[in-house]
């Protein structure tokens, strides 16, 4: 009997939204074909202002503009603005944004892993915490963590107290200027025996041979 496809929840990065995230992750999608299948969502918040960048960090790397750019929290409620590298005393949307997670995990699963990009795979970290301490919203098996980093906000330091046991690949560029490679290598070490994947780009989902040959080594081990 053939494997079947492992079905991966995407979460995108700051100012994107499921539609650019879809888009944006053709190449990978590809690569993918018949091992697993990207099905993405949209954060609950609207990120006001024109949508000339997206990525974390304001004014650090500009990128084409996304249409009805979201984001899943602002390190500076007032404002309603984020930046991946602010020591943050108060945020605000994250739970609005573990509630959207949920919801498709439940009305669109089952799935297999979470694949989150930037401040989605700093998202998905913290859902995976979340799972390790017994709550039923978020099942799944993995979490591939694309320019991810720890969240600076306090109220968010609780999460990373205990080590993460969830099976991750955390994919890390050697010229990203938005999230330094440094804050991905930091996360990752509040995994448990994470699995890293450098590549010389930047801020970006890479899809090359390289990447791909990873990416169905890592999804391998879960295919049923």
């Amino acid at each position: 009997m053939a494997k079947r496809p492992l079905r991966l929840l995407g979460l995108h990065g700051y100012r994107q939204n499921q539609r650019s995230f879809h888009e944006r992750t053709g190449a990978l999608r590809k690569a993918l074909r018949g091992r697993a299948e990207l099905v993405s969502v949209s954060a609950p918040h609207p990120v006001p202002g024109p949508a000339a960048e997206h990525g974390n960090g304001a004014g650090r790397s500009p990128e084409p503009q996304d249409a009805e750019p979201r984001g899943w929290w602002f390190s500076r409620p007032r404002e309603e603005t984020f930046d991946a590298l602010e020591e943050a005393a108060a945020c605000k949307g994250l739970d609005e944004s573990l509630d959207t997670v949920a919801r498709a995990l439940a009305e669109h699963g089952p799935f297999d892993g979470l694949l989150g990009f930037s401040q989605g795979a700093a998202l998905a970290a913290l859902v995976c915490a979340l799972q390790q301490r017994g709550d039923a919203r978020f099942p799944f098996e993995f979490a591939i963590l694309v320019a991810g980093f720890k969240s600076r906000a306090a109220p968010h330091s609780s999460y990373y107290r205990e080590p993460i046991a969830v099976p991750s690949l955390h994919v890390l560029g050697d010229t990203d200027r938005v999230i330094p490679p440094g804050l991905s290598r930091e996360l990752a070490s509040h995994f448990v025996g994470p699995a890293v994947l450098t590549h010389p780009g930047g801020h970006f989902v890479p899809a090359s041979a390289p990447q791909k040959r990873a990416y169905l080594e890592f999804l391998a081990k879960f295919l049923k």
